[in-house]
């Protein structure tokens, strides 16, 4: 049995111990707090002092954003920032995958930093119909459509806002095989049968007519904005392009047309999210809908979509052209002379509608298709664009992978 002198050296070692240990964790807290602490990924830690980054009217605190964790409850500590449209928007898609993959995400914030480039188009919801990130909406949580492929949603429009970025959030709006086959009442269906309609590729496409979707597709764009994407960028805003489309049953009531049905979508969806507060939107057309004279089938006419939008995108790709449009075999490998005609037809129906020509904001090309796109080519596009007096544009890349040497240091106006 051990002496009384041993027990009390036992317990004046241990007191020394547990004196030495409170002193070293309040000198070094974050030694110790791993466990509990709420941590962010490296890269915002990396930033410093964010809120000295943004204006004070929307100060994020730097604390919160280098100590939150991948949580929903702490994301929502995070407060929530916006930027208002830059005169000029030159943006880069990045995919919901992306966006979560700290190091592939760094390197494109990063050539955002390093050019004329101020903006990116991130997937709320892409063309799987799955949501990039968690959300705490009651009516979405229903569907069970979020994946959380972006942790902390908020943190990471706060790291973009304080580097000055304009964030846009994009839906693919109708085209979404997840709904379709968790709602099949959703969607387009055949005519022969009733059944859920699928083209070629076995994709499935919600009904633009269905309030169930008018108001889900407002319920995504609402909360997107709520947690830091300051514009709203509507995707496959149509009716299926291939495929059996003579099988659809497009809804439509005694006189209407399939114009008709996706026009009365943009009305109800500009209306109602103006309501809440004056959220840029903008819209995705069909390059060819800048020339067509109808609704070349799938319910896009130009002339019936300015109107409702802040902003719209036509994805004049030079390789999505037909062979011979344009007298070209090839149309990707004439990226301007493509491009040029596309928005001197753009421009012409944008005044015809007496709506302002600054809402044309194309989609350009940065993918191999075609033609390998080289930085000429890619000049190109923006010289087109241009050249028409315009000074907005958004590079599509769907592997995410852009041409650094096509991108200016300064812009051009």
């Amino acid at each position: 049995m051990p002496s009384k002198t041993h027990t009390t050296r036992f317990i004046l070692i241990g007191l020394a111990f547990i004196i030495c240990g409170v002193i070293v964790y309040y000198a070094f807290p974050k030694v110790f707090n791993n466990n509990i602490e709420y941590k962010i990924e490296e890269d915002i830690a990396k930033q410093g002092d964010v809120s000295d980054k943004i204006n004070k009217e929307n100060t994020v605190n730097s604390d919160i954003i280098n100590t939150i964790s991948n949580d929903a409850v702490a994301d929502s500590l995070i407060p929530v920032t916006h930027i208002t449209t830059p005169e000029y928007v030159r943006a880069l898609y990045m995919s919901g995958w992306v966006a979560g993959s700290e190091t592939f995400r760094n390197s494109l914030i990063k050539l955002v930093d390093d050019t004329e480039l101020n903006a990116v188009v991130i997937d709320v919801k892409d063309s799987t119909g799955r949501v990039s990130f968690a959300t705490d909406n009651s009516e979405i949580q229903k569907i069970g459509s979020s994946e959380n492929r972006i942790k902390n949603i908020r943190a990471l429009t706060a790291l973009l806002h304080s580097k000055n970025i304009y964030v846009i959030g994009r839906i693919s709006t109708f085209q979404d095989p997840y709904l379709t086959k968790l709602k099949p009442e959703w969607a387009i269906k055949k005519v022969s049968d009733g059944s859920v309609w699928e083209d070629r590729k076995g994709l499935s496409f919600l009904d633009p007519t269905n309030k169930n979707v008018q108001n889900y597709v407002l319920a995504l764009a609402r909360y997107s904005y709520s947690v830091g994407f300051d514009e709203i960028n509507l995707d496959y805003i149509r009716y299926p392009s291939d495929g059996n489309i003579k099988d659809i049953n497009y809804n439509l009531v005694s006189g209407s047309t399939r114009a008709d049905n996706i026009e009365a979508f943009f009305k109800y969806f500009s209306t109602e999210i103006k309501k809440d507060t004056n959220i840029p939107i903008s819209g995705d057309l069909f390059g060819l809908t800048t020339e067509a004279k109808d609704d070349m089938g799938i319910g896009q006419v130009w002339e019936r979509a300015i109107k409702y939008f802040d902003y719209l995108c036509p994805m004049v790709y030079p390789s999505h052209y037909p062979s011979g449009h344009a007298g070209y075999k090839n149309p990707a490998l004439y990226p301007y002379e493509v491009i040029n005609r596309a928005l001197v037809g753009a421009v012409t129906k944008t005044k015809v509608a007496e709506e302002d020509i600054k809402k044309i904001r194309p989609w350009l090309q940065d993918f191999d298709l075609g033609a390998t796109y080289t930085k000429e080519l890619i000049r190109a596009q923006m010289k087109a664009t241009y050249d028409n007096g315009l000074n907005s544009w958004m590079l599509w890349d769907p592997s995410n992978k852009y041409t650094p040497s096509a991108l200016k240091i300064e812009p051009t106006n």
